[in-house]
């Protein structure tokens, strides 16, 4: 299974493109904070985490501001061919601020 659900901070955004196939793609960097066990033993985690979006995910990852609080699912896959450092592909993005239902805003599939 490869199945990642992230929560944090959107960091940066590169400006939307496009694909020769005209599909929407969006890259991010996302700064993520948190206290996990390990071991038995509490754990603070902080890491950056490079993500792509595509087709109409692109596009509400786009609509995201810098400093946006973000919940994403989606799954690793290598950057390229010639690279293969990880990269999440986001499936599925909740706005976390100013939800006041806690529904996921946007959905691909």
């Amino acid at each position: 299974m490869n199945r990642v659900e992230l929560s944090g901070i959107l960091i940066e955004r590169k400006a939307l493109r496009f694909t020769p196939a005209g599909v929407p793609v969006t890259e991010c960097l996302i700064g993520h904070q948190s206290e996990q066990i390990e071991a038995g033993s509490p754990r603070r985690v902080e890491c950056e985490v490079q993500a792509i979006a595509l087709g109409p995910t692109a596009r509400w990852l786009q609509a995201a501001s810098p400093g946006a609080a973000l919940q994403l699912t989606g799954f690793l896959a290598a950057r390229s061919r010639n690279s293969k450092q990880p990269r999440l592909h986001v499936i599925t993005i909740e706005f976390v601020e100013g939800n006041q239902d806690g529904k996921v805003l946007q959905e691909e599939g």
